[in-house]
């Protein structure tokens, strides 16, 4: 490659890594956000903790549901299209979230906000896999993504406590529109792709089932504990995600287009990606949940002082997303990720010592190692698992493993969520969501490492 083309590259290199790490900064930024505005939101409309985990998994529902034709509509028309329209998507949608009015209209525009997300999330990762081909330099480049989210996960509950003292919680929604808008003049200078966009075609019945089925399933864990287990509606809930699921891994085997590859699958490093991303969703954001609300609602706290009281945690995202790769080279893929969930449950373990009455700083360790391990396992998982595809199914790769971490996010906040409510008095639901992750985070290494060893063995039979 001559200079000047090697030059091109580099300045296109830059503007996608540019424009793509927008989007992880609003999806997040508006993620640890919200949490510190849920007791304000508890009491501006009147609702309690089954609302507020409405108000956090009607987003991760939409997302998780629809990552996978999200990336299919990438793959059709275009990463840098829709993600140009996931971007507007997302914008509007932030802007009906803070002039909602009640919980249905916040609820139903925090679906919105999801859809949006999904179109936004996995056509970054299809740009940066077609703008960085070399293996090394695309860890990097998803390092740097991830990381920048991290960053606006950090600044997330600070900026939100400052924002709700100032103004109000509804100003937590309008920070995104001007974010939003940026990354749509950013994306727009993107050159469009001169390939002709793939045909592929969709795949209804799987897509609505697996709607249903995750549906079905949230709103049983967090509808549970109010109209009672052995109820209608929670029995005819179960039923209803046990033949949706079904229904679905029929329709994705027998499909010759199926929304869900599950040939991917058959790869253990895919398939042991997935499962950690999951594993690592479930812990962060179920502990995320549980912790903003134990600092405003049993200790007290101000949304200022909570987000302030977080922030170790959020900040350790963006640091463990950027020395991910380092720690990968040094101590090799299988270590280190069974080593970030170790400090998943070392944090979990240090924070049963958290009380109404015990000081802070207690808390401070804890925090530390379960931001630092959600920071590394988020790159650490996406690289490998992106490696073992086919660049012209990047999309729908991609959009596989954030369907697993929002699939994740959703179960984390809905069975944490519901042990605190059920649970009394605080303290004796978080500590029994505290012993859940410790448990997740232990067979979570354990399956890693069974999955690390199953493709060394796979490697070593075809040499």
């Amino acid at each position: 490659m001559n200079v000047p083309s090697l030059e091109r590259s580099v300045a296109l290199q830059r503007r996608v890594l540019a424009a793509t790490s927008v989007s992880y900064i609003v999806v997040l930024l508006d993620t640890s956000i919200v949490n510190v505005a849920l007791h304000r939101i508890s009491v501006s409309l009147e609702t309690q903790i089954a609302g507020l985990q409405w108000v956090m998994n009607a987003y991760t529902l939409a997302f998780a549901s629809m990552l996978l034709t999200g990336g299919t509509l990438g793959d059709r028309w275009g990463a840098r299209n829709i993600y140009l329209g996931g971007l507007v998507v997302f914008t509007l949608a932030s802007t009906i979230c803070g002039i909602a009015g009640n919980l249905p209209s916040l609820i139903a525009a925090r679906v919105l906000q999801g859809m949006g997300a999904a179109m936004l999330v996995p056509c970054s990762l299809k740009l940066i896999n077609h703008a960085f081909p070399d293996a090394e330099q695309r860890a990097r480049a998803v390092g740097i993504w991830v990381g920048c989210g991290g960053v606006a996960m950090a600044a997330g509950p600070l900026v939100g406590g400052v924002l709700i003292r100032l103004l109000d919680w509804r100003s937590i929604f309008f920070v995104n529109v001007p974010i939003g808008l940026v990354g749509l003049w950013m994306t727009w200078r993107i050159a469009r792709d001169p390939r002709p966009a793939k045909v592929s075609r969709f795949d209804p019945v799987g897509q609505l089932t697996a709607m249903i089925a995750l549906g079905a399933l949230i709103g049983v864990l967090i509808e549970g504990q109010m109209l009672g287990w052995g109820s209608f509606w929670i029995v005819a809930g179960i039923v209803v995600t046990i033949l949706a699921s079904a229904t679905f891994l029929t329709t994705e085997a027998r499909n010759p287009h199926p929304m869900l590859p599950l040939s991917f699958f058959r790869n253990s490093v895919f398939a042991g990606s997935t499962c950690v991303s999951m594993a690592s969703a479930f812990v962060f954001y179920g502990l995320l949940f549980v912790t903003s609300l134990y600092y405003q609602q049993a200790r007290g706290y101000s949304p200022l002082e909570a987000g302030l009281a977080l922030l170790p945690m959020t900040a350790m995202v963006a640091v463990g997303s950027i020395v991910s790769s380092r720690m990968v080279k040094l101590w090799g893929q299988r270590w280190s990720m069974c080593a970030a969930f170790g400090f998943y449950a070392i944090g979990a373990l240090g924070m049963l010592t958290s009380s109404r009455s015990s000081p802070y700083w207690l808390a401070i360790a804890p925090l530390l190692a379960i931001g630092l391990a959600s920071g590394f396992v988020s790159p650490a998982a996406t690289a490998p698992a992106m490696g073992t595809v086919e660049k012209n199914r990047a999309g729908v790769a991609a959009a596989v493993l954030n369907s697993a971490r929002q699939t994740g996010a959703a179960l984390g906040v809905a069975i944490f969520g519901t042990l605190i409510a059920t649970l009394h008095p605080f303290e004796v639901g978080m500590h029994s969501a505290l012993w859940v992750a410790v448990g997740v985070s232990i067979a979570a290494a354990l399956i890693w490492r069974l999955a690390s060893m199953q493709s060394t063995h796979s490697r070593d039979d075809l040499s």
